[in-house]
């Protein structure tokens, strides 16, 4: 399926880039990537929920990819919660909204933060309240290793992601790890997102004192008990984020929220299954969310 190149000015001079796919008109569903990602992370996903019969786009968050840099480093996740604001007012109409990772904080404080609804339904991929705090690590480590020095190579690149994703088989072909590199002068390849934005969410991740790191909790906890639309977890089934332990924590915490884990699929989701997942997200969308094509289906029941 075709897609669409989009910029969406969400602050005078400051743009934030997005693959759409299929009609307009349809039912918007906005992908949120996690930290370090790029629009090009969800796979066949979009594309797949367009063919559903909803208008898909896939974002670049700001310092990733194709969105604007902000030169004041401005990353916290109200910078993101900001922009993901400007964006649900400009399309006119309250979308579904699917985040993972970061993306997931983002849409959770978003609407947990809002008293009027401004989203139809959330879906939090590998992400709650609380994390495993080595998981977290384990992400940090990974992203700024090469961070500076960058790769000679795609190969090169695509060794370090299967010695950190060493449940996913390295892949053949380096097209969709191509997206999230850039080749600069110097001849090697870089990840396509601003340092600082590295810098920032360590302050307020790892680096954050036991009170910070509770106050966060607590703040997202709340976040999510004030949620009124349906709301879908995904967990990976051996993530390292999200543990059986921290999920049956939150769904005590949040009842009306459902669940899923993916078998065999870590933090990353959406690349490790992606068939599974996708499934996932379809079914929770035409349940809650169902296109008028599902509506009129429904109604012969």
């Amino acid at each position: 399926m075709p897609s669409e190149f989009l910029r969406f000015e969400v602050f005078p001079g400051f743009f934030i880039a997005a693959d759409a796919f299929g009609d307009p008109q349809n039912l918007p569903v906005l992908l949120l990537h996690g930290g370090g990602q790029t629009r090009h992370s969800w796979g066949d996903s979009a594309e797949r929920v367009a063919e559903r019969g909803y208008y898909a786009l896939a974002f670049d968050a700001r310092g990733h990819g194709d969105s604007s840099w902000s030169a004041e480093g401005q990353y916290g996740i109200e910078f993101l919660v900001d922009d993901l604001k400007a964006i649900i007012k400009k399309l006119g109409r309250k979308p579904a909204l699917v985040g993972a990772s970061m993306g997931g904080l983002t849409a959770l404080l978003a609407q947990g933060e809002t008293e009027e609804p401004i989203c139809s339904g959330i879906v939090l991929v590998d992400i709650a309240p609380k994390a495993e705090q080595k998981g977290i690590e384990r992400i940090f480590a990974f992203m700024s290793a090469n961070a500076q020095q960058g790769f000679a190579s795609l190969d090169e690149a695509a060794d370090a992601v299967a010695a950190y994703l060493p449940h996913r088989p390295k892949p053949q072909d380096f097209g969709r790890l191509e997206k999230n590199l850039r080749k600069r002068n110097d001849g090697r390849w870089y990840w396509h997102w601003d340092p600082a934005m590295l810098k920032s969410w360590r302050q307020s991740t790892t680096n954050a004192t036991p009170d910070q790191q509770t106050r966060n909790e607590t703040r997202l906890m709340e976040a999510a008990q004030r949620l009124t639309v349906p709301t879908l977890i995904v967990r990976g089934g051996i993530s390292d984020v999200v543990s059986e332990r921290i999920m049956a924590e939150f769904l005590d915490a949040v009842p009306h929220v459902r669940s899923v884990s993916v078998s065999g699929a870590g933090h990353m989701v959406a690349g490790d299954s992606n068939h599974a997942f996708t499934r996932a997200v379809l079914e929770f969308l035409e349940d809650v969310y169902p296109t008028p094509h599902r509506l009129s289906t429904l109604s012969k029941f």
